[in-house]
């Protein structure tokens, strides 16, 4: 599973795209740990070939078939897959934690979340799941049971996803009109993927909006210096320059907003001068 920066990139402002969700799959495509333990936060030992149980080999082989077309789009035939891993398995945890990013991907969030508590039920440790189980929660508007699952991930002496949970936490902790907390929880997620581009755009748009024009401007430009910029960086990026004066390279950005995306709305905003819509 592509977990990448770039992966996530062509969410809106406020989404979270799947993409940026999945850390669990970190653990499924990629099997480190085919127990859905290891180093995902719960210290326990990797499990190998050798000692790998014939019925968790055969559900291991279909959770890598679900993941694959999951991230291919086709959630019917993963949702199928998924169901003959654990039709081999019953208690593989990596197995629930994919179904419950399924059913997230589809809306449907009681299933989801069943899946995720399973999951949970099976390793109470797993931190990506905790993870998956808090943006949920988010999405639902229940904010104290996001804020809970999110530090509990991040608990987790071993857990290596930490920027992405940050991320989620502020962007769940803005939502919740938590602006400040969300602020800093930002800031740590960046401090450990500076060059995440979710993280950058939502952290100078909070700037900006709080008329930190110079923070906002170090966030937006770096951003857009970057090829993960898209037509809502461009576009905060020149109302940023605006606010501080900037002409030239207002215009520069608003040159490269009209030549690459055209016929996006922020062009139109820009064409117009609406620059306070």
């Amino acid at each position: 599973m592509n977990t990448s920066a770039a992966a996530g990139w062509p969410c809106r402002q406020w989404l979270f795209c799947a993409c940026l969700l999945i850390s669990a799959l970190a653990g499924v495509s990629g099997c480190a740990s085919r127990s859905g333990t290891g180093p995902d936060g719960s210290g326990a030992e990797i499990v190998t070939d050798s000692d790998e149980p014939t019925v968790r080999k055969r559900a291991r082989i279909r959770l890598e078939l679900a993941s694959a077309y999951f991230e291919q789009g086709q959630t019917t035939v993963a949702l199928d897959e998924l169901k003959q891993s654990l039709a081999a398995d019953p208690s593989y945890s990596a197995a629930y934690n994919l179904r419950g990013l399924i059913y997230l991907r589809l809306n449907d969030f009681r299933f989801a979340e069943e899946s995720f508590k399973k999951a949970l039920v099976i390793e109470p440790q797993d931190a990506t799941v905790m993870h998956n189980l808090g943006w949920l929660y988010c999405q639902e508007a229940r904010y104290p049971l996001a804020q809970q699952l999110f530090e509990q991930a991040l608990a987790m002496p071993q857990y290596r996803e930490r920027a992405k949970t940050w991320r989620a936490q502020g962007l769940c902790q803005v939502r919740a009109g938590l602006r400040a907390d969300g602020e800093q929880s930002l800031l740590k997620s960046y401090e450990l993927d500076a060059g995440n581009p979710v993280t950058a755009y939502n952290l100078a748009t909070l700037l900006f909006q709080r008329a930190d024009y110079a923070r906002a401007q170090f966030y937006v430009r770096r951003l857009n210096n970057s090829e993960l910029a898209n037509e809502e960086s461009l576009w905060l990026g020149v109302k940023v320059e605006r606010r501080m004066e900037n002409r030239a390279a207002m215009q520069q950005l608003g040159t490269q907003l009209q030549k690459r995306f055209p016929r996006s709305t922020q062009a139109d905003a820009y064409q117009r001068g609406a620059f306070d819509e």
